[in-house]
């Protein structure tokens, strides 16, 4: 079987996506920095936070302006101000009446919307935000190049099939051509942040221990003391998320058993912070000398 040409199509195909990719990292300045100060959701967006961590902190600004009233982990609505408000900041105070469909309150948890809503409605409006700062800038001026590249992948993945049918060669030609025609157009323009954002992002302050409280279990937002120390082995607990945050490049994450006036703190790795929400209730194996988290048992989430 000879696959030279096939082998010679995607090695062109690969450093044309190469170039495109190198040209299009070159510093540009489209649009001038502006001196307004960053706001916090998109200080989050750009540390490559969640949805769902954004949302919460575009909701603290709110609350922190009046336009809602934030008590423990429950959520009321503000009053109408006289003031303009960004996109993101519209999509966000629609959601939130919406979901309280006129009750007087609700738990902040309970008007998360849903992810494939954040990311589909919310997250692009953050992201435009941070262009019109200029923070972060279009990788692609247009769709041209993104969609010619994917439909450049007709030539490789063509020559594989003409010499190698639907052997393994092929095969894999077909997965290799799906997946990264399918990313090329999904990821559309692309999004990057300008050095202006990265220089932005790093000395925001963003203070981790005021995010995402959670009292449903009980716990009425006290104190959290760190997992006690010593012992052999490894030890099983359960709770609530009730709190997570971040601290000299460690993760951490408070658990309320539901009877204790007091949560635990526990540091996790940077993978499982992302992946628990507050208000999920896990089942942890503890490593009680370190205090640090060796594997989750169990994962139930809360909404």
């Amino acid at each position: 079987m000879d696959l030279v040409w096939p082998a010679t199509a995607w090695a062109l195909w690969v450093a044309t996506l190469a170039a495109a990719l190198k040209v299009s990292s070159r510093a540009r300045n489209f649009r001038q920095a502006s001196e307004e100060p960053m706001p916090a959701p998109v200080a989050e967006l750009l540390r490559g936070m969640r949805a769902q961590d954004v949302f919460h902190s575009a909701l603290s600004e709110l609350a922190g302006r009046g336009w809602v009233r934030i008590e423990g982990d429950h959520l009321s609505a503000g009053e109408a101000l006289d003031e303009p408000l960004r996109p993101y900041e519209e999509w966000v105070l629609e959601r939130v009446r919406a979901r309280l469909a006129g009750a007087q309150e609700a738990p902040v948890v309970a008007l998360m919307p849903e992810g494939s809503d954040l990311d589909g409605g919310f997250v692009p409006l953050v992201r435009q935000c941070a262009i019109d700062l200029g923070l972060a800038r279009r990788r692609w001026p247009s769709m041209i190049v993104p969609v010619l590249l994917a439909a450049g992948l007709v030539l490789p993945w063509c020559a594989t099939i003409a010499t190698a049918g639907l052997a393994w060669p092929g095969m894999i030609a077909t997965m290799v051509s799906l997946v990264a025609g399918i990313g090329l157009l999904m990821g559309g323009r692309g999004f990057l942040l300008t050095s202006r954002g990265r220089e932005s992002v790093k000395t925001a302050p963003v203070n981790h221990r005021q995010e995402w409280i959670f009292t449903g279990s009980g716990w009425q937002g006290g104190e959290i003391e760190p997992a006690q120390q010593g012992g052999p082995g490894r030890l099983e607990v359960t709770g609530y998320v009730v709190k997570r945050w971040m601290e000299a490049d460690h993760c951490y994450i408070a658990l309320h058993d539901g009877s204790s006036e007091k949560a635990t703190a526990y540091q996790v790795e940077e993978g499982l912070y992302h992946d628990v929400l507050p208000g999920d209730s896990v089942r942890l194996l503890v490593k009680p000398g370190k205090g640090t988290v060796v594997r989750v048992l169990t994962h139930n989430r809360h909404w």
